[in-house]
């Protein structure tokens, strides 16, 4: 219903669509005649690189592997993936079908050919493809938003204000549907909380590995890890920033 109301789908549309749907744990099987393959793992180095060796075991020569890590580089990979050439970054936004943008990066050694068809495809599904020239730890999308979120953080870890005060103020004064905590409910904690360990264990950086402590001991502990489990900042399906009067009191 919440497509249909929003989307202008009908019943036959979404039926069609969940019809062309297929699910397998089989990987060899899942992969045995694709084109392209989209990698959304979680975002942990030695995760990616495992699967990537398994990837490229069983994955047709002709299959390109793309990542849609939100901040980790497509070179850290590269070699695992036994195709360095067919291998590049294509990240999607948070939702897809609003904010659609397709972050393309290759690495060094990716084929500028198939950077172009990887660009083409990201167009053909309807999203904008943003070209980025060189390898950049998150992309445009989260160069520009994870200092956001990592300051409204440390807002409210720093006891300064609080979820709802500082998700009004961003809010009102870009005029944005969202605030930061409902971005990062959106995110999931379980991302925020392994961005936070990665970062923070690569610059030794303590405030930001208290970051992930208080995100898994607030959150994560309690089951609250965002949209997907019904709670995390706020609660779904009616979070408060969704009512009409949240931004008037």
């Amino acid at each position: 219903d919440l497509f249909i109301n929003t989307r202008g789908a009908s019943r036959e549309d979404i039926y069609n669509t969940l019809t062309r749907l297929k699910y397998t744990t089989d990987l060899k099987q899942a992969v045995k005649d694709a084109d392209l393959v989209s990698e959304s793992i979680p975002e942990v180095v030695e995760i990616k690189k495992s699967f990537y060796n398994e990837l490229g075991k069983v994955a047709p020569k002709k299959t390109i592997f793309t990542t849609n890590s939100s901040t980790t580089l497509p070179s850290q990979y590269a070699e695992e993936t036994g195709r360095p050439e067919k291998f590049l970054a294509l990240h999607f936004a948070n939702g897809v079908w609003d904010a659609n943008v397709g972050e393309v990066m290759g690495h060094p050694g990716t084929d500028p050919k198939i950077y172009d068809c990887v660009a083409k495809f990201a167009e053909e599904i309807g999203m904008v493809p943003i070209h980025i020239k060189k390898e950049q730890n998150g992309y445009v999308l989260n160069s520009l938003l994870v200092p956001l979120l990592n300051a409204s953080a440390n807002l409210l870890i720093n006891e300064v204000s609080d979820v709802e005060s500082i998700d009004k103020t961003w809010m009102i004064s870009t005029k944005s549907p969202f605030g930061p905590f409902g971005i990062m409910d959106m995110i999931g904690m379980q991302t925020m909380y392994n961005l936070d360990i990665l970062w923070g264990e690569k610059l030794k950086d303590q405030t930001i590995l208290n970051r992930a402590a208080y995100i898994k001991k607030n959150y994560i502990d309690k089951g609250k890890m965002g949209i997907n489990s019904g709670e995390g900042f706020y609660k779904y399906p009616n979070p408060a920033y969704s009512n009409p009067e949240f931004l008037k009191k």
